[in-house]
Formats: structure tokens, sequence, C-alpha cells
């Protein structure tokens, strides 16, 4: 990417003030002040050291009834994912030491993932997330889903739609102690998000 010497300063200084004012103004992505949440570690190197942790733990049979039923409690966890919801049934749907990254946030504990998805509940007026499809490959379960958001604080309340890939593992019990999303967090959140938006789409302009 060329930007003209003149302005790089004046762009990337801009920029960081804007994603400061985002986090202290926007629920979903203030979120980060949960108990368990990672600040500072490389989400490829946290994610690859969570696959490196949980390759051990053992899973609901494959085909078995409990496995069919950690599925489906995972699903309609996330499809209708409302604060009362976050609230009273995360701890039954994540292990207490379960890892997520959702490409905005990187926790670890089923309390931080719960006062994540509150927070994120808090900013948003309806989410609906439709699973499309389940794979299963080895001990990990890849869930192809849409998802339609209206936020309360970005779009100026139009449905925003995306579509996104979450490699899931589970432990003995059927719950989940690895969620990795595999999600377009600026066509959700960032593209919403004044002189942010603007700068990603000039910056994908230029590739």
């Amino acid at each position: 990417m060329y930007l003209p010497s003149f302005s790089r300063r004046t762009f990337f200084a801009s920029l960081a003030c804007t994603l400061g004012l985002a986090s202290e103004t926007i629920p979903l992505l203030n979120a980060s002040s949960a108990t368990g949440a990672s600040l500072t570690k490389n989400p490829v190197s946290a994610f690859q050291e969570a696959m490196a942790a949980t390759a051990s733990v053992q899973s609901p049979t494959r085909g078995s009834a409990a496995e069919k039923a950690a599925i489906s409690r995972f699903e309609n966890f996330l499809a209708h994912l409302d604060e009362k919801t976050a609230r009273e049934e995360t701890g039954k749907v994540y292990a207490p030491d379960a890892f997520l990254n959702d490409t905005l946030k990187t926790l670890h504990g089923s309390a931080a993932i719960r006062d994540y998805f509150i927070k994120t509940a808090q900013g948003m007026d309806s989410m609906i997330v439709t699973f499309d499809d389940v794979a299963p490959s080895g001990r990990n379960y890849y869930f192809r889903w849409t998802m339609e958001t209206r936020m309360k604080h970005l779009a100026k309340g139009k449905i925003v739609g995306t579509i996104g890939v979450t490699l899931i593992r589970f432990d003995r019990e059927g719950k989940v102690i690895l969620h990795q999303d595999f999600w377009d967090s600026a066509q959700g959140v960032w593209d919403y998000v004044p002189l942010i938006g603007p700068s990603i789409r000039w910056i994908q302009s230029q590739l």
C-alpha cells in the first residue's frame, strides 16, 4: 500500500485515535475489559497454544447422543444470543478453562467469555446466527454460519449480514474448550465505525 509521504503520519495518528475512541464508546469493542482477556499475545500464537493444550482432551464419541447434544447446545446458544442467555447459559456451554477468539478478542475461561457475551449483547438490538452446516474432522468441528446483527451504536440501526466459520473442540462432557472464529470482522464491525470504515475501504481500493 502506498500513502503519500506528507499524509502517512497524520493518517495513522488519526486512525489510532479513532480506534481508542471506538473502544471507549462502543460496548462490543470495549469488552476486552473482561477478566481473562488477552491484550498482548499474538492471536495466532494464542490459537496455536490452545490447539496444543486441548490436543489430548477427550471429546464425546463420534455419532453418540452426547456428541449430538453438544452440537445442538452450542448452536442453540449462539442462534439467538441475548443478555439473559449469556448470563445464564454460558457456563453450561463453555468449559471453565475454555479458549475463545472471535477475531476481535482473545479470551480464556468461561467467566471472561460470559462477560464478553453479555457486553456484546448489550451493544446489539438483535443478533441471529443461522448454522448452515457442521463438518467434523478428527476432534474438530467446523460450523459454517450466517449472522445478521442490528447494532445499537453502528450502521445506523441497519441489519448487517456476515458469513463465517467457527472451529470448535468439545471436552468429554460436551462443553466447548476451544472456539476459534474465521470471520471478516472488518465487514461485520469495523466498516461501520466512523473514520475507520472509510479508511479500511480506501486501503482496500488501493490493493
